[in-house]
């Protein structure tokens, strides 16, 4: 999502999650989800890999402050991984060994401010944000090394095993990657959605391979026409959503009658109706998927229920050799080469994904 005349698109999402509500807006950047959160509510949860009560309010609050500094849910989820490696998201009130004066959900030292704010689950998570965002790049780097650059722990992959557990109780908590997916395909202004598409590609989180595919985004974005060059805007969305989830996403096809790529299917998405309504993904996260890999599976589960009639993935093979095989409701699989995530809509649907209706 982004800026649409200088004003800041916002948008409401009610989640029906045991009585909590959820806000979600973000900026040219982010995909930030912003918690009102009962902690009673949340103390009541069953627990979200292997944590719960006190420790789920805390998660809570380091989500509530993560989106209050701006951070989307990537960063976000850096956040609860971090307390998770340093206090099993307890709020404790004793240091150790390598730091006395350590203290609270992040174990921070009285140089990141006084005792009180450090016992204060929502100032010390403010504090951590507000130094990962300073971390060069930190949302390209893997999630330990951002927090190592932040915590200056000892062992720099200290916090590796917490990833995919702060994935979960985010998700548990705030819908995740759901939240984030109807967030970025709101909008429906295909360029703006260029326009901060571009700003990644200039950041290195979209990156794309000979020929050239990414040049159709930045025409769009400029507000130029180039015959038989377009996008289809929920292309547009399904990128937004991909990248804002992965951080970095490699794109190898676009719109193929821009290229001249005619590759023998008339019928293709990429070619048919003037071309762009298809999308090949190379990579998700820096790591080459083959559309059945754990990347693969997540998008195409995350996108499923957003696409409109008519759409379609490829790869169905390559995940029924892999044992991955799903079902996706009112989406069509076909075979394709297994170096790649394709995704593509009806090449006569001009409309948006479902999430923006």
């Amino acid at each position: 999502m982004g800026k649409l005349g200088g004003v800041a698109l916002l948008i409401v999402l009610v989640f029906v999650f045991t009585g909590i509500v959820f806000v979600t807006g973000g900026g040219t950047n982010s995909c930030a989800v912003a918690a009102t959160i009962s902690p009673a509510t949340v103390a009541g949860l069953e627990p979200v890999a292997g944590y719960s009560g006190d420790q789920l309010v805390n998660a809570a609050a380091i989500i509530t402050a993560g989106a209050a500094a701006g951070v989307n849910v990537q960063g976000q989820t850096l956040g609860v991984m971090t307390a998770m490696g340093e206090s099993g998201l307890r709020n404790i009130e004793y240091g150790d060994l390598a730091g006395p004066d350590s203290r609270g959900l992040f174990q921070q030292r009285d140089t990141w401010g006084t005792l009180a704010q450090r016992l204060n689950p929502t100032q010390a998570a403010g504090f951590f944000f507000q130094r990962l965002v300073k971390v060069p790049n930190w949302e390209t780097l893997t999630p330990t090394a951002a927090a190592h650059a932040v915590q200056i722990n000892a062992d720099p992959d200290h916090y590796a095993p917490y990833f995919s557990k702060a994935e979960a109780v985010v998700a548990a908590l705030v819908g995740g990657d759901a939240a984030c997916a109807a967030a970025v395909v709101a909008g429906g202004d295909a360029q703006q959605l260029a326009a901060d598409l571009v700003v990644k590609i200039d950041a290195g989180n979209i990156t794309g391979i000979a020929p050239d595919h990414l040049k159709e985004i930045r025409w769009i974005a400029a507000g130029e026409t180039h015959e038989n060059c377009g996008i289809n805007l929920a292309v547009l969305q399904i990128i937004t959503v991909a990248v804002n989830t992965f951080g970095s996403v490699g794109i190898s096809d676009i719109n193929r009658l821009c290229t001249d790529q005619y590759l023998g299917n008339p019928n293709s998405s990429h070619w048919a109706n003037g071309g762009g309504h298809a999308v090949d993904f190379f990579s998700l996260g820096r790591t080459p998927t083959t559309g059945a890999d754990a990347n693969a599976i997540k998008l195409l589960n995350m996108l499923a229920p957003l696409m409109p009639e008519g759409s379609a993935t490829g790869q169905v093979q390559c995940r029924a050799d892999a044992g991955t095989s799903i079902e996706f409701a009112g989406m069509n699989q076909f075979e394709d080469s297994c170096n790649h995530v394709h995704l593509q809509v009806d090449p006569a649907f001009t409309g948006s994904l479902k999430a923006a209706a």
